[in-house]
């Protein structure tokens, strides 16, 4: 019989947890046997031991198998992406979009805003029309014909990781790597995946504070999915600012629809993003080089390969047949739209990027309590980058707000969020590659 306390008590004392007591503890999550005081004191006895590499990945695993797991009949890889989440972090419609014209499908389980990140579910939903949560069958036929489907997780999918992940929400364990590599990697694995692909931000508006432990998590990833089977690679890139030119859930739709018919694209969103794209096709075998991956991701965007695909998955989730034509018509519009300008001349030498995802939350953009219910219409647009010069007449950003005391609130935050002086930054994108 299983016992709770000896299991909580093995951690706390730091010997090794065996597969089958993990597997137990984890029917007991989700059978409700074990209290959430349980939980609790494992997650805080893991927050201050840590785990083992077989340790996290058998709670993985245990937690994967707590729901339903997808499969596949399929003639291609398949293929995802996770990002730990920033400001103006689009990547996930378009890279999905050019891997699915690439001959990859990409069965994305995605998730809402959280604090002052935005969420890929909340942009989608700027789409009239777009359903978030299809049932199963529709879900793995968009897959199938379309290559590509962005979609919320279902109740179905890892159920012990969103009651473990409540508790830790409440109790001070969020930050435990160990405990956040099997939340992530327990619903990618349970897509049935064959690689994976994680984006882990660093900088000021990244959710690990400091680079060593966002080096940290991302190796802890990387060795729990490629012990579990998958073949996964983390690439950290840079959130020291916005990594588009906007933020706000209707204001990248734009952008990203822009992006796709090449009619705006930001150099810093693309590096990031064919960064992410180049790892996707050389995992999966599908080109065996660097160049060869990068010719063949520029050509399904400037043929519009990869703008069909993403319309067909519009269309196929209950959003517009025209809505890459005709975005204009359908995205909710802010009632102000207007520029702002600071009062400093200089260069900006450095960006809040936690402060500008905030001043979207305060807008109405992202959510201050669960139940909150968002404005698709209101965020930032044209933000400056970091290294721009700035002078009287040069707009800060054009903030798209539902009123004026909102707008104010919003210019206020984004002003203290930059920081301007004589100094230009060191840019980068791309910091490093981890392989295992």
């Amino acid at each position: 019989m299983f016992i709770p306390q000896e299991f909580i008590k093995k951690k706390r004392d730091n010997k090794p947890l065996n597969k089958s007591e993990i597997d137990d503890f984890i029917r007991g999550v989700s059978d409700g046997s074990v209290a959430n005081e349980h939980i609790s004191a494992f997650a805080m006895a893991v927050f201050f031991n840590g785990m083992s590499l077989d340790e996290k990945t058998n709670l993985t695993l245990a937690m994967k198998n707590s729901g339903n797991t997808l499969s596949w009949d399929l003639d291609g890889p398949i293929v995802d992406k996770h990002s730990t989440g920033g400001i103006g972090d689009v990547v996930s419609l378009m890279l999905g979009s050019m891997l699915a014209a690439c001959g990859l499908y990409i069965p994305m389980i995605s998730g809402r805003g959280l604090g002052h990140t935005g969420g890929t579910l909340d942009k989608l939903e700027s789409i009239p029309g777009y359903n978030v949560f299809p049932d199963d069958k529709l879900f793995k036929k968009i897959v199938k014909e379309c290559g590509v489907a962005i979609i919320g997780q279902t109740s179905s999918l890892a159920p012990a990781d969103k009651r473990i992940y409540s508790i830790r929400d409440v109790t001070a364990t969020v930050e435990s790597v160990p405990m956040i590599s099997a939340s992530i990697l327990s619903k990618k694995l349970a897509e049935g995946l064959d690689v994976l692909v994680m984006d882990v931000k660093v900088g000021s508006g990244a959710f690990m504070p400091t680079y060593e432990l966002s080096v940290e998590l991302a190796k802890s990833i990387v060795e729990i999915s490629n012990n579990a089977g998958v073949k996964t690679e983390a690439i950290l890139t840079d959130m020291n600012q916005c990594l588009a030119y906007s933020a706000g859930n209707a204001i990248e739709i734009k952008e990203a629809v822009d992006y796709l018919t090449c009619k705006r694209i930001n150099p810093r969103l693309h590096n990031v993003n064919m960064a992410l794209c180049v790892s996707a096709l050389l995992n999966s075998g599908v080109v065996n080089d660097e160049d060869k991956a990068r010719d063949k991701l520029e050509y399904v965007l400037k043929s519009g390969e990869a703008l069909e695909v993403f319309a067909k998955m519009v269309s196929m989730l209950g959003g517009p047949n025209d809505f890459c034509e005709n975005y204009d018509k359908y995205l909710p519009k802010a009632n102000i739209i207007r520029p702002i300008f600071s009062d400093d001349y200089g260069v900006v030498e450095s960006m809040n990027a936690v402060s500008l995802g905030m001043s979207v939350v305060g807008l109405g953009g992202g959510r201050i309590k669960p139940e909150d219910k968002i404005d698709h219409s209101v965020g930032l647009e044209n933000i400056i980058n970091l290294g721009s010069k700035v002078e009287k007449d040069t707009p800060i950003a054009i903030i798209h707000a539902k009123d004026e005391d909102s707008f104010m609130m919003a210019k206020q935050r984004v002003l203290n969020a930059i920081s301007i002086g004589s100094k230009k930054p060191n840019i980068k994108e791309v910091y490093e590659i981890i392989k295992s």
